[in-house]
């Protein structure tokens, strides 16, 4: 046979069940050739034979153009072509499982026989967004290039900016997006209530004396697209609202009205503060000046003022209670001064405090004597 076939200017190709051959002969197409074993001509080695394994299931040649317009029962007999329109995404699938996705605008061409093939076409010119099973499907294998993904957690929005500008709030929850030509950004923003410190702020009070101040404010979104594009930084603009009403108000007063007031303070500076955050989509609940922290010098002169109040106030209540005391002690003096039993009564309770003092009596004029002196002592 192979001598025949060399006589004859022939050559046998094989092809395998997982093959395909595209053979040219002296440079133009004779055919795509399935399993088996072929006969083609070769005289003086003119033929040309290009393998193609079935198992990527893709077309990929320089002679595709070539087939379809000089073979193209053949071309359509064992290649599938995939196209896509300016707006569309084709979801391309191969036994069941996504192979492929394919952007506006493509081409895809697979060996019909590596199937079965089967595509789902989505127009995207409406809706960004990506359906959920599909985008799992598509991630799970791999192929999810064109979709931008987003989780937005609870307590929390995201707003979609397609092209610069918001077209949506997403609610918490999982998504995906076909990125096509588009500028596609989920921007979080967080719903929950939480505070906001300004620590460390210097003011100069009305009398001249520099302090510092620690701020606090608790604020929550309640406007996400209006914080989001009224204001480049939500956040700031209440951290600057904060030191500014605050600088003003406590520039306008002493030192002394400051530390007495705290809560006067606290209460005017907030209305103003409120009402311009609201205007930005914030709501600001507690306001509060935590600490009003003085220079060494200042406290040290605090100090000794409060020291000399407390020492004076200390005075006041010790010449007070003497004060009670000797009045105490007149009325006592009168109501003996008048009643000569109860003088007699004090002296027997001096008497008594005294004798339980002694531990051991000693009498000089003998048990009568004594005997004596307590019968006078009590007829007296």
């Amino acid at each position: 046979m192979g001598i025949l076939d060399a006589i004859l200017g022939r050559k046998r190709v094989l092809v395998k069940e997982n093959e395909r051959a595209i053979a040219l002969h002296k440079g133009k197409l004779l055919g795509i050739y399935g399993p088996g074993e072929h006969s083609l001509p070769n005289a003086h080695g003119s033929l040309e034979i290009q393998m193609h394994d079935l198992g990527s299931g893709v077309f990929a040649s320089p002679l595709e153009k070539v087939l379809f317009d000089r073979l193209p029962d053949a071309a359509a007999r064992h290649l599938t072509v995939f196209r896509t329109g300016r707006d569309e995404v084709a979801v391309i699938e191969r036994d069941g499982q996504v192979n492929a996705v394919l952007a506006p605008d493509r081409r895809m061409t697979v060996w019909t026989d590596a199937g079965p093939w089967s595509q789902t076409v989505i127009d995207v010119s409406a809706s960004p967004h990506v359906d959920p099973d599909l985008r799992r499907r598509v991630v799970a294998a791999s192929r999810a290039s064109l979709i931008v993904a987003a989780t937005v957690v609870d307590g929390s929005v995201g707003l979609l900016h397609v092209d610069g500008v918001v077209v949506e709030t997403l609610r918490p929850g999982s998504y995906g997006f076909w990125n096509l030509g588009r500028q596609i950004a989920v921007k979080m923003v967080d719903l929950k209530r939480q505070a906001l410190d300004v620590a460390g702020q210097e003011v100069l009070t009305r009398d001249r004396v520099t302090i510092r101040i620690n701020l606090t404010a608790e604020y929550r979104v309640a406007d996400p697209v209006l914080a989001v594009s009224a204001v480049k930084d939500f956040a700031d603009s209440l951290y600057r609202a904060l030191q500014f009403a605050f600088r003003k108000t406590l520039g306008a007063m002493t030192l002394d009205q400051i530390l007495e007031k705290k809560v006067t303070v606290d209460a005017e500076a907030a209305e103003k503060i409120r009402a311009d955050m609201a205007a930005i989509g914030l709501e600001v609940f507690d306001i509060a000046l935590k600490d009003v922290i003085l220079p060494g010098e200042m406290r040290e002169i605090l100090n000794q003022v409060v020291a000399a109040e407390k020492e004076a106030e200390a005075n006041v209540i010790r010449r007070r209670e003497e004060t009670n005391a000797t009045r105490s002690l007149l009325n006592t003096a009168k109501v003996m001064a008048e009643n000569p039993v109860m003088l007699r009564l004090k002296e027997l309770e001096a008497l008594e405090t005294i004798a339980g003092k002694v531990d051991r009596l000693t009498i000089h004029n003998g048990t009568g004597g004594l005997m004596n002196d307590l019968v006078r002592l009590r007829d007296e």
